[in-house]
């Protein structure tokens, strides 16, 4: 009996040998960093789609370029404005709130689009709340897109002139139906240390963003979001009925979900089965802003609670990247669950030491040095090559990422505990409309609603088991009813007899 118990039941002092953590490092840090080598290589072997100048399926004129808005100071938007006319889209759609809507229109009236005889349309929309899925419905709805490419945009975006023909190239293929672009963002070169170390962090984060999704779409064609600072999609695609009526009406457990509008685009590509791309080129490469305050932490953690949000959805609701991404799904969405820095660090480092409890005390040193180097000096700066090439001096900020990294995973967990929140935190006037974003789905009717049958049956619907007898109506009531009832005096014509011959 002991001896079987042995086989069915492991001793449990295996968990606490030397060879347990042996076993557990590499697990560990095999599913921790092959992804990171794969990544590095498919990164840096990736090419963007190149543009045909000579006979390109679609131009410019091609594109509608939709930008949902709810700035305060109007005025502040034409640097970024004038960046997307001259790039010469079909049309510029700009959608805001309500109130906001007369002070953008003379902003609007203003643009010029720099050397081009004939301008650019535009249309200024609103709508009643500060949302951008109902902004962006509000372009598409009333058929202010008639271009076979509508171009997504954020309102604080600077683009290149070149970058129209790079994210347009993709769509050669049928197939493709979303296009997103290299991004960066705009450095802060004087400010006091606590500016420029956000505006640092936030520089990473769009670095480190760059080198995953040009990584996993040269793997699988997947990614986790298409980016909503600026990406291209058909417009048959976002026009369909059924995308405006989901998009409107994303269900997360008991709410309708009004925030995450990128990670919805990006689901609803994968589930459609339509390709998506990113132009990773400097021809195509926005600028863009972040947060260079406290605010950035504000940021951070509704991007955490959209990741975790989406993901889950993705994996447990629908489940299409499984089969169709199955790469993105273990680099990527598992990831989300599993990547945090503040707790597998230290596990691969003690479970490397105690793992080698039998070694030699010398090459247990040498080893664990070599743990510490590979992770301090390759896992957290590869991702950044690409910012220390342009700002060498940004060297000096790397402590700071590292030790932001292991903060980062401390707001995932805050954000993983407040899901339920969707508020901005970081922009002006952002919350104005909160409520909206996650408001609980309207109850059925119960009058339209049928009846469950049964003894739960309302007594007052339920029909008799058996009928009972009806009392049937004279001849008088039935004269009366229909009106026709004779003279008292007259004789009844069935009394009349027949006559006798």
């Amino acid at each position: 009996m002991s001896t079987l118990i042995d086989i069915v039941i492991p001793r449990l002092d295996f968990l606490w040998s030397t060879r347990f953590w042996a076993v557990f490092h590499t697990i560990l840090w095999l599913y921790r960093y092959v992804r990171l080598i794969v990544h590095c290589i498919s990164h840096w072997m990736y090419k963007s789609k190149i543009p045909n100048l000579e006979k390109p399926r679609y131009t410019s004129q091609d594109v509608t370029v939709v930008i949902p808005t709810i700035h305060n100071r109007p005025e502040e938007l034409r640097p970024s404005l004038e960046s997307i006319l001259a790039c010469k889209p079909a049309k510029l759609v700009l959608v805001t709130t309500w109130n906001k809507h007369e002070a953008l229109s003379k902003v609007a009236a203003t643009l010029r689009m720099p050397d081009s005889a004939s301008p650019v349309e535009i249309d200024v929309l609103h709508v009643d709340k500060a949302n951008k899925r109902l902004q962006v419905c509000k372009a598409l709805e009333d058929d202010h897109v008639k271009t076979a490419i509508t171009v997504m945009a954020d309102d604080d975006v600077e683009w290149p002139s070149t970058l129209m023909p790079w994210l347009l190239a993709p769509f050669e293929d049928d197939r493709m139906g979303g296009v997103g672009t290299c991004q960066r963002v705009k450095r802060v070169v004087d400010g006091d240390v606590m500016t420029r170390i956000f505006n640092w962090l936030g520089a990473a984060y769009i670095e480190r963003r760059n080198f995953e999704i040009s990584a996993t779409h040269n793997i699988d064609g997947g990614t986790s979001c298409m980016s909503g600072r600026t990406g291209a999609y058909r417009t048959e695609i976002l026009k369909s009925y059924s995308f405006l009526g989901n998009f409107k009406n994303e269900k997360w457990g008991r709410y309708i979900l009004n925030a995450d509008d990128d990670n919805f685009v990006t689901r609803w590509l994968v589930a459609h089965q339509w390709k998506t791309w990113i132009q990773y080129h400097p021809e195509c490469e926005i600028e863009t802003t972040l947060e260079n305050s406290t605010k950035f932490l504000y940021q951070c953690s509704r991007w955490a609670r959209s990741n975790w949000r989406s993901n889950w959805t993705s994996l447990v609701r629908e489940r299409y990247v499984l089969t169709q991404q199955p790469w993105c799904t273990y680099a990527l969405h598992l990831a989300t669950f599993t990547s945090l820095a503040f707790v597998v660090d230290p596990l691969l480092l003690f479970s490397c030491w105690w793992g080698t409890e039998n070694w030699e005390t010398r090459n247990r040193y040498i080893l664990l040095g070599a743990e510490i180097t590979f992770m301090f000096g390759f896992t957290k700066v590869v991702k950044l090559v690409g910012l220390f090439r342009k700002n060498p001096r940004d060297i000096v900020f790397l402590p700071v990422s590292i030790v932001f990294g292991y903060f980062h995973g401390l707001i995932k967990l805050w954000a993983l505990f407040t899901l339920k929140k969707t508020s901005w935190g970081s922009r002006e006037d952002g919350d104005e409309h909160n409520t909206f974003r996650l408001q609980e789905k309207p109850r059925r009717s119960q009058s339209l609603a049928t009846p469950p049958f049964g003894p739960d049956l309302p007594k007052a619907i339920q029909y008799p088991r058996y009928s009972q007898s009806r009392r049937t109506a004279t001849l008088s009531e039935k004269r009366e009813l229909i009106g026709c009832n004779p003279p008292v005096d007259a004789p009844h014509p069935q009394a009349a007899k027949p006559p006798i011959h």
